[in-house]
């Protein structure tokens, strides 16, 4: 399904930087979790492209990525215009990407509407993040509202911040019905403890904060010039050089590495009056770490997920990775290992107790210390 032409003046912004050091020993700096073929034959990224392709045409959609990753983005989306993909000189959290993402689309048209999309979310029931994205990027278009999709947590999870919402929100006048729920966001909030999430969910009066955005150019350049002034100035600059690639690659790498280091939810989301909240009831997952991942796969009746030639004696509830070549996969078997998540690949492997996983990235920071480990990182 292809982007129609009334969707001309849709953009959508894939923010692919991240490193998924929670993914080690598959994901490494050149290529991060976003990158890999965790579920099915196509990468997360390449997923993220799929799905919004029905909403903007390809000529729309902007990565914004980093200069190591870069190559590899580019490998995995040849269709994008080059231009397309540009790489941060510095990695400075959300909120610069963010407008660089606006000067980018204020280039090309100074009544886009943009989505900004992270490339590494898990998203099953396809038609249904569709009609909230469609629905989101109408009624961001008409007016000045800064609109996030929030999920309906089906867990009190600890891992994602949540976001409390007020009444739902009619139609706007004139427009047709919105199949979506909108809500006026009255607070966002940082990832509770698990009585707090419990409560959370329970009152049915909070989403998960998926970190998904819709909002028109001038909607967020207003909201950059009333709480970001700084951000507000480069996105100025930006927006004059950004029809010029090479102009544009020698400011960034002038300016970028001096900006403030801050989310878009600290420095806009928290602070802003005009944020709504459209409701995600589709099946979502941010794939964290591999214990998140043992949620996607099909389990054995001992509750064990792998991937891989795997047998056991008396194992139960491991996820187990083999991403070596197949010319040295061999067979892995355990005998009493419960709980546990196993990965292979060709130069590691990462043998990990469930409970632990998040630790994985604090590992990754140990390995980057030792100068005979750095190359796995």
């Amino acid at each position: 399904m292809k982007a129609s032409a009334k969707t001309k003046d849709r953009f959508v912004i894939i923010m692919a930087g991240g490193r998924g050091e929670r993914f080690w020993p598959l994901s490494r700096e050149r290529q991060p979790k976003q990158l890999l073929k965790l579920l099915g034959d196509r990468s997360l990224f390449q997923q993220a492209i799929d799905r919004v392709l029905a909403l903007a045409p390809m000529e729309n959609i902007l990565v914004i990525t980093n200069r190591v990753q870069a190559p590899e983005v580019r490998k995995q989306a040849p269709k994008l215009p080059k231009e397309n993909i540009i790489a941060e000189p510095a990695g400075r959290d959300t909120t610069a990407a963010v407008t660089l993402g606006a000067a980018l689309v204020g280039a090309r048209s100074t009544t886009g509407v943009m989505a900004v999309l992270p490339a590494d979310h898990v998203i099953s029931e396809e038609k249904k993040f569709q009609q909230a994205l469609s629905d989101a990027f109408d009624l961001a278009g008409r007016g000045q509202a800064i609109v996030t999709i929030g999920i309906n947590p089906t867990e009190p999870s600890t891992a994602y911040g949540y976001i409390r919402i007020g009444e739902p929100l009619p139609s706007p006048e004139g427009a047709k019905p919105y199949k979506t729920v909108f809500h006026r966001a009255e607070q966002f909030v940082e990832k509770p403890h698990f009585d707090k999430a419990l409560e959370y969910v329970n009152s049915g009066h909070y989403r998960w904060n998926a970190g998904m955005f819709l909002w028109s150019f001038v909607t967020i350049t207003e909201g950059l010039q009333k709480h970001q002034p700084e951000m507000y100035e480069a996105c100025q600059r930006w927006f004059k050089v950004a029809a010029n690639p090479a102009k544009l690659d020698k400011t960034l790498a002038k300016e970028y590495p001096g900006l403030k280091k801050i989310s878009i939810d600290y420095a806009l989301m928290e602070h802003a009056q005009n944020v709504v909240v459209a409701d995600g009831s589709f099946a979502w997952d941010d794939l964290g770490s591999w214990t998140a991942l043992g949620r996607h796969l099909k389990a054995d009746p001992e509750g064990n997920c792998a991937v891989a030639e795997f047998i056991h004696v008396d194992g139960a509830r491991n996820i187990i990775f083999d991403a070596r070549t197949k010319a040295r996969r061999t067979p892995i078997a355990v005998v009493g290992l419960r709980d546990s998540i196993l990965v292979q690949t060709d130069d590691a492997t990462l043998l990990a107790h469930k409970s632990q996983a998040q630790k994985v990235k604090e590992l990754v920071r140990r390995l980057a210390e030792d100068p005979k480990l750095r190359k796995l990182v």
